[in-house]
C-alpha cells in the first residue's frame, strides 16, 4: 500500500487544480480551456502510469493490456508537452509539431499489431523495437520548441523566462531519474510527477500574466478618465473664446495663449501612453501652462510658486489637476482667488502642498461620491500605487483647502 503514496496526492492535487481554473475569472476562455485539457491529459497519464504498473506486477502474463497502458503512455506525454505551447502561445496553430504529435500517436498505435516500436512477450516482459525511441526524440524536440515560444513571446518579461527554463529542466530531471539507477519502480514515474508539477506551475503562471494584464488594462482606463475629467468642455470653448477675443485686441497676446492652449492639449494626451514617473519640473511647467490660461481668462485669480525641492518625480497630472479644482471649485467665487504651490524636501523624502483662499468643502464626503472633488481621488489612487506616497486633504468651509502629498524618498 504504500507505494501509492506518491499516487494518491498527485490526484488529489489535479482534482484541487480544476475548480479553480474553472472559476478563476482573470484567465481568458481559451487558455482555460488548454488548462482543462491539460488536467484531464495529465489524469489520464498517471491511470496510465497505475495500469502499466499493476500489469507488470501481476502474476498472470497480461500482454495485451501492458501493450495498451504502454501505448497510452508514449502518446500522452508528446501530447502534453503540445498542450504546454498552445497554452503558451494559444493565438498561433503549431501545424508542424501537431502534425508531429499525430505522426508519433500513430506509430505507437502500430504496437497492437506490430513489434515496430516495442511489444510485450507472452511473458510479459517489454521489449524495445526500432522505433521505440521515437517518443523520446519527438519529446527533446518539443521541449526546445516550447522553450522557443516562451522567449520569444514573453522575452521582456524576465520571470516568465524563467519559468519556462525552470518547467522545461523539471521535466528533464524526471526523465533522467526515471533511467538512472536511483530509479525506484512506483505507480507514477519520476517524469509524471515533473508533468503535475509543470501544469501546476504553468497555471500559476498563466494567472500572474492574466492579473498583470487586468492590472495594465485598469492603469490604462484610469489615465483616460483622468485626461477626460481635465480636458472638460466648458474649459475648450471658453479659452477658444479668450483667444478669438484677443485676436481682436491683443493679437501678440492671442498668439501667446494659442501656443500654451497647444501644450497642454498635448501634455494632457501624452499622458494616456505615459505609465512611468515624470520629473516635478516637468509636472510644474504643465501646471504653469493651464494656470496662465486661467489667470488670463480671470484676473483677479493668481498662482504663485515657492519651489524649494524639485529632485524628485511624481506621476503625470498630478499636481495640475489639483491646482485646477482649487480654481474650479475654491477660488473662482472670491474676490482675490490665490492658488499656492510649494514644495520642500524632508528627511523621509519630498512634499507637494496646494493651498488656497477659497471656499473649502467638506472633507466628510467621499471623494468617490463627490463629482466636483473626484479628480483629487484619481491623484491620490495614482500617487499611492506609482510611487507609494499619500495624499492627505485639509479644508475649511469658507477659509480655504490646503492638499499635502508626500512623495518617499525611493
Amino acid at each position: 500500500m504504500t507505494e501509492y503514496i506518491t499516487f494518491i496526492p498527485l490526484v488529489i492535487m489535479l482534482a484541487g487544480l480544476t475548480p479553480i481554473v474553472l472559476k478563476d475569472k482573470y484567465i481568458g476562455n481559451k487558455q482555460r480551456k488548454i488548462m482543462m485539457i491539460i488536467i484531464a491529459s495529465v489524469g489520464l497519464l498517471l491511470m496510465q502510469n497505475w495500469g502499466d504498473y499493476v500489469t507488470q506486477i501481476n502474476d498472470m502474463p497480461t500482454p495485451m493490456y501492458r501493450t495498451v497502458f504502454t501505448m497510452l503512455g508514449y502518446c500522452l506525454r508528446p501530447f502534453i508537452l503540445l498542450l504546454f505551447c498552445f497554452l503558451v502561445q494559444p493565438y498561433k496553430k503549431h501545424i508542424f509539431v501537431l502534425i508531429l504529435v499525430v505522426c508519433n500517436t500513430l506509430i505507437y498505435l502500430t504496437s497492437l499489431f506490430s513489434g515496430i516500436t516495442f511489444f510485450i512477450d507472452q511473458n510479459n516482459h517489454f521489449m524495445r523495437g526500432p522505433l521505440c525511441f521515437t517518443a523520446l526524440y519527438v519529446s527533446i524536440f518539443l521541449l526546445a520548441y516550447l522553450f522557443y515560444c516562451t522567449i520569444y513571446e514573453y522575452r521582456h518579461r524576465k520571470v516568465s523566462i524563467w519559468v519556462a527554463i525552470a518547467n522545461a529542466a523539471l521535466i528533464i530531471l524526471g526523465a533522467s531519474a526515471d533511467i538512472s539507477p536511483l530509479y525506484v519502480d512506483y505507480p507514477v514515474t519520476y517524469l509524471s510527477i515533473s508533468v503535475v508539477c509543470c501544469s501546476i506551475f504553468y497555471y500559476i503562471w498563466l494567472h500572474l500574466e492574466f492579473v498583470r494584464e487586468h492590472e495594465n488594462a485598469l492603469k490604462a482606463e484610469q489615465r483616460i478618465k483622468i485626461m477626460m475629467s481635465q480636458i472638460q468642455p466648458h474649459f475648450l470653448y471658453n479659452t477658444l473664446t479668450t483667444i478669438q477675443s484677443l485676436c481682436l485686441t491683443n493679437p501678440q497676446k492671442a498668439f501667446e495663449t494659442t501656443g500654451k492652449f497647444g501644450s497642454y492639449l498635448r501634455n494632457n494626451i501624452d499622458s494616456l501612453n505615459r505609465s512611468e514617473l515624470i520629473t516635478v519640473e516637468k509636472e510644474l511647467e504643465h501646471t504653469r501652462v493651464y494656470a496662465d490660461i486661467e489667470m488670463l481668462r480671470f484676473p483677479k485669480i493668481s498662482v504663485e510658486y515657492h519651489i524649494e525641492a524639485a529632485d524628485f518625480c511624481v506621476p503625470a497630472l498630478t499636481i495640475q489637476p489639483l491646482v485646477e479644482n482649487a480654481i474650479r471649485h475654491g477660488v473662482r467665487d472670491v474676490d482675490r482667488g490665490l492658488v499656492e504651490v510649494s514644495t520642500k524636501q524632508t528627511e523621509d523624502g519630498n512634499i507637494i502642498i496646494i493651498s488656497d483662499n477659497g471656499v473649502g468643502f467638506d472633507t466628510n464626503i467621499p471623494l468617490s461620491t463627490d463629482k466636483d472633488h473626484i479628480g483629487i481621488k484619481n491623484v491620490s489612487e495614482r500617487i499611492k500605487s506609482m510611487c507609494g506616497g499619500t495624499l492627505s486633504i485639509d479644508s475649511k468651509i469658507g477659509e480655504g483647502t490646503v492638499i499635502t502629498i508626500t512623495i518617499p524618498r525611493e
